[in-house]
């Protein structure tokens, strides 16, 4: 009888840390990136009252006869599976599809979790609700379109450095529509004017003024010229200290056909170049860029394409546009650029976009994966620590996308509770507290009734 009470408390023993388990798994059944936990039984010691034997010449063996001591808690698992997605809209926002963890730093420790509900601070610095820094790898220096994976640090995607894009100096323009030979315009001083807006090396915006007459010997040759280059302030730098000149200046044409054929009579030349330089010695020479170690990449002006450009009646009025950036549109140039939005890819990779159209890659986030997840402890805060049942972290992580899993932005992973099935193992496990008192119950009876032996 006195077993029997004791098996009854191991019970209910186990059962209420069951039923703590379950009210657990409840209570944060909206609790984003929670994963919910079940308990595993298992029979305790047993006493022999007698010992098993083996068949001799002239008995049988018998069985051992044990009494079952009761019951215990044999594991807690962890289910990882992932929970449901939530839209936010919140661009730090971040949902792993996969079995990987984030990976957090608080005070030099690094922690792992699920939820990817990110924001920024005042440093800049990525950081969870709690503050703990997010883990990944910074952009090489030597590349800036590159990541470099060594041992994983704090990301810090809106950093002073990352607030602003660095201006790009226009390198290209070109001319586009038609021009009417019979157009009286281009046969005054004045002729048929065309305006471009061009950025220097410093991202400050100008317009310049071109010209266009034609050949009074020749009504297949025409001239370009400069007319103005004004800034922001509607000042002609040409009166403020800086000259301009083109190369060639001369669009020839087929007067059979219409359509262009070279510059300066030079049969398939399609550009000629603008060059912009102080002759002033407290003026910058913000129009030419030699900052590459490459000779060969230095921009010493601007390239003027001409080749787009045809001669047919138009109705006898020119209609000629210039268009900041080549016929391939690159070299057009920007200014500097304020950082807008950022953008999360599926890899994990942080890019700025800035309003002057530039998209700059401020990092990565890496992961970490564990060969037995449900190995980690949990700390708290939605926190886990690496074990010796979960595996160890390496210190740099990993490129979610080369187990091919992956990252979504805008969202959050809910938690992964199943509310039918706890409230299932919330029945079973009250009726097993049930059972368990009653053996208490009934064990109690059995020796009062031994006591009222007496009377």
């Amino acid at each position: 009888m006195m077993r029997s009470l004791y098996s009854g408390v191991a019970g209910l023993k186990a059962h209420q840390t069951k039923m703590d388990v379950i009210g657990n798994n409840i209570a944060n059944v909206n609790t984003v990136g929670f994963k919910s936990s079940s308990v595993l039984f298992k029979d305790v010691l047993y006493q022999t009252t007698q010992s098993a034997t083996g068949a001799t010449a002239t008995t049988g063996g018998t069985n051992a006869k044990q009494i079952g001591l009761g019951t215990g808690v044999a594991t807690i698992n962890v289910s990882h599976t992932s929970g449901s997605q939530q839209s936010t809209g919140n661009p730090y926002d971040l949902m792993i599809n996969g079995s990987e963890f984030f990976i957090v730093s608080r005070g030099g420790i690094n922690y792992f979790t699920k939820v990817g509900a990110f924001e920024t601070d005042d440093a800049g610095n990525l950081v969870t609700g709690n503050g703990e820094l997010v883990m990944g790898w910074q952009v090489d220096p030597d590349d800036p379109t590159r990541i470099r994976r060594d041992t994983v640090s704090a990301l810090r995607p809106e950093a002073v450095e990352n607030q602003t894009a660095p201006p790009e100096m226009t390198s290209k323009v070109h001319m586009t529509g038609n021009i009417a030979s019979t157009d009286p315009a281009l046969l005054t001083t004045d002729g048929v004017s065309t305006t471009v807006s061009i950025y220097d090396n410093l991202g400050y915006a100008y317009n310049v003024k071109l010209k266009i007459t034609q050949n009074p010997a020749d009504s297949s040759l025409y001239n370009i010229s400069i007319d103005s280059i004004k800034d922001a302030n509607n000042v002609d730098i040409l009166q403020n200290g800086y000259t301009a000149t083109l190369d060639d200046y001369t669009i020839k044409f087929d007067k059979d056909s219409g359509k262009f054929v070279g510059m300066s009579g030079i049969d398939g030349v399609n550009s000629t170049k603008l060059t912009i330089t102080p002759t002033d010695a407290t003026k910058g020479n913000v129009f030419q860029d030699l900052s590459s170690a490459n000779a060969a990449d230095w921009i010493t002006g601007i390239d003027l394409d001409c080749s787009a450009l045809t001669m047919y009646s138009g109705q006898g009025e020119c209609d000629v546009e210039t268009v900041r950036g080549g016929t391939d549109t690159t070299g057009a140039g920007r200014k500097v650029g304020t950082l807008t939005d950022v953008s999360i890819q599926t890899d994990g990779k942080i890019y700025g976009v800035y309003d002057n159209g530039v998209n700059k890659l401020l990092g990565q986030i890496a992961v970490a994966n564990f060969v037995n997840p449900a190995g980690l402890e949990a700390v708290g805060g939605n926190l886990y620590q690496e074990t010796q049942a979960s595996g160890e972290f390496d210190g740099i992580g990993e490129d979610i996308s080369n187990t091919g899993d992956s990252m979504t932005q805008g969202v959050i992973e809910m938690s992964n509770v199943d509310l039918s099935t706890e409230f299932t193992e919330m029945i079973v496990t009250q009726r097993g507290f049930q059972a368990n008192s009653r053996i208490i119950t009934v064990s109690d009876t059995l020796i009062e009734e031994l006591v009222n032996l007496k009377r």
